[in-house]
């Protein structure tokens, strides 16, 4: 008997906000983003095992790590 198991992120779209981005200075669109890690057996999302939340430039593409209140408060949650 054997077991396929493996992790798989996810990238959840939370909303785009116009600010300048901290990398190249421009007012450009930054996309906010959840990512959730979880667990899978036999291809099969079982349970979250990590969440973050992040940023991105859409000029630049850079990308920043961002605490859940932040993020959600940018998103108009």
């Amino acid at each position: 008997m054997f077991f396929i198991f493996g992790l798989r992120t996810g990238v959840h779209r939370l909303g785009v906000v116009h600010l300048v981005c901290r990398n190249c200075g421009n007012a450009a669109a930054q996309v906010i983003t959840r990512r959730v890690t979880r667990f899978s057996l036999f291809f099969v999302p079982l349970f979250p095992v990590r969440t973050r939340y992040g940023m991105q430039c859409s000029f630049c593409g850079a990308a920043y790590d961002l605490p859940k209140d932040e993020a959600t408060r940018l998103a108009g949650h």
